[in-house]
């Protein structure tokens, strides 16, 4: 039987079990969202005993190096001992300064944080309330902007969205931790075609990723597809047709499933995709976020089609799950 120790107490392991469901089996509160090894929000430090390989994929160098890992994917093998610590170095204070209603079920987030980040926008943050519940979020905000916008959508029953819609109030603080995530725009190639199609709030980084593009002066079309059920479920309609307006490589497309007329697209976002793509999509550079399984099945229609793997960029973001249960949507 392996054991973990945390704060100065030992806790057993049942046999493949991993050390964040097993701390929370037996009580212990620890931060966690994804449950899946994406979102890092369950990082955890080594201060003694093997960590497995397994538990440090897609980490940065310098966390591993500093004994990092993910407790979500961490099996200590039978018979050994881990000690371990929170990541609450890796955190740090922040308030929140601003609440805007974007859509009836989208809301933005704004927070000061005491000590600035390092990050692009594109990239995501866990969110750590003070009892521990933690949630990741990407950055649909530009460094020089100051403040971490997020696009919280409200999940009936959503532990963290309720609590930002309901209870939370200017002042209030919270911890973040990152940045994390590749999905970001790098200036070098003006001139390549860039497709940005995303889901719900999926469109948090690509709007991160427009404008940061836009500001970098990319010349090259930049086509963003944005998808939601019907026409409730988009938001940032004007703002986005405003940029389109005044730049015209940014070619703008909503889509829904039912509803659309007029400037919003009727069908599939991904059939929608595919047919802005040429026969030789040499070059192109795509971003892919929101849904899931929407992501990877698009991803997998543009390498089809011709787009190379490394220029498709899509963050394996997925949303909190209970700990015995299916996956639960964003909450």
């Amino acid at each position: 039987m392996a054991k973990v120790r945390h704060e100065s107490e030992w806790y057993p392991l049942e046999p493949g079990e991993t050390v964040l469901d097993g701390l929370l089996r037996q009580g212990v509160r620890v931060p966690h969202a994804c449950r899946a090894g994406a979102c890092q929000s369950c990082l955890m430090r080594a201060t003694s005993g093997p960590v497995p390989e397994a538990a440090q994929v897609g980490l940065k160098d310098t966390l591993r190096a500093r004994g990092y890992f993910l407790a979500c994917t961490c099996r200590p093998q039978e018979g050994t001992a881990l000690e371990v610590a929170g990541a609450s170095e890796l955190r740090v204070p922040a308030r929140v300064v601003d609440l805007e209603t974007l859509s009836a079920d989208v809301f933005a987030v704004r927070l000061e944080v005491e000590t600035p980040l390092d990050h692009r926008a594109g990239q995501y943050v866990t969110v750590v309330r003070a009892d521990g519940l933690a949630r990741s979020y990407s950055l649909a905000s530009l460094p020089r902007e100051g403040r971490l916008e997020l696009h919280v959508r409200l999940v009936p029953g959503g532990a963290m969205s309720g609590w930002f819609a309901r209870e939370v109030r200017h002042g209030d603080r919270v911890h973040v931790q990152g940045p994390a995530g590749d999905c970001f725009y790098v200036p070098g190639q003006p001139d390549a075609p860039l497709l940005l199609a995303g889901t719900g709030t999926g469109l948090a980084p690509l709007y991160g990723i427009l404008r940061d593009a836009l500001e970098a002066g990319h010349t090259g079309p930049i086509h963003l597809f944005h998808g939601a059920k019907d026409p409730g479920g988009l938001y940032l309609v004007d703002a986005l047709r405003a940029l389109a307006a005044s730049h015209p490589n940014l070619h703008y497309r909503p889509v829904v499933l039912a509803g659309g007329g007029g400037e919003v697209e009727e069908g599939t976002l991904e059939a929608k995709v595919l047919t802005c793509l040429p026969k030789r999509p040499v070059g192109w550079r795509a971003f892919l976020c929101g849904n899931p399984e929407a992501v990877l099945s698009l991803r997998k229609k543009l390498f089809l089609a011709g787009v190379s793997l490394k220029d498709i960029h899509a963050d394996a973001f997925l949303p909190s799950v209970s700990r015995a249960g299916p996956v639960a949507g964003a909450a």
